[in-house]
């Protein structure tokens, strides 16, 4: 009896080692420290759309401000923020394109020069379910331009989702393939066609 009983508590521990640990929550510092360590990345997206539709394609981040959505066919549509101006150029619209001001969407929290989630009243959620952790901030001088929730897995720190919840009250949910960060991205990539202009985050 005893031999078997020590067979099966050696099985048990040999099974507790092959299991992933779970995660420890990655605190706002660390989360911060991660999206500052970088200023350019690269990577396939995956976007589900308000209406449960659902987009694919290429996404290009030059911090600070800068960040362009190039999405695949059958879309026939382009999203590029040039540091001041984000714009939305949908090839199956008879309208030209449209500019809305970067700081008044929840994106610019992430595209900031200095990503700083421990200021007061910009986090409003922090959490984590074991194997990633969560985290929703919003501009605090104006909360009313809606939120961002975060999703990062650790060892090491990475970004792997966001949700946007506008001002309007629609959700857009962005999963990210794996970013490479470091990558040559030109300036030219971040000007918004029919609208023109180079960001001014460069000064």
């Amino acid at each position: 009896m005893r031999s078997i009983t020590t067979a099966a508590c050696a099985a048990v521990a040999c099974l507790a080692m092959a299991l992933p640990a779970a995660a420890e929550k990655l605190s706002l510092t660390e989360i911060s420290r991660y999206l500052n360590s970088f200023q350019t990345a690269s990577g396939a997206f995956t976007q589900i759309n308000d209406d449960g539709t659902i987009s694919q394609g290429r996404i290009m981040i030059k911090r600070p401000g800068r960040v362009r959505f190039e999405y695949q066919p059958p879309e026939d549509m382009l999203v590029v923020s040039n540091g001041d101006t984000v714009g939305i150029i949908d090839g199956k619209s008879n309208e030209g394109p449209q500019g809305y001001p970067l700081n008044r969407t929840p994106l610019s929290i992430i595209l900031a020069r200095n990503v700083d989630l421990t200021r007061a009243r910009m986090v409003t959620g922090h959490s984590s379910d074991g194997k990633t952790t969560t985290v929703r901030a919003q501009d605090p001088e104006h909360p009313e331009y809606g939120n961002i929730e975060l999703i990062f897995t650790a060892s090491p720190t990475e970004l792997r989702q966001w949700v946007i919840n506008d001002s309007a009250g629609a959700k857009t949910t962005v999963i990210l393939g794996d970013l490479k960060t470091g990558v040559r991205l030109g300036n030219d990539s971040f000007v918004i066609p029919g609208l023109g202009g180079v960001s001014r985050s460069n000064r």
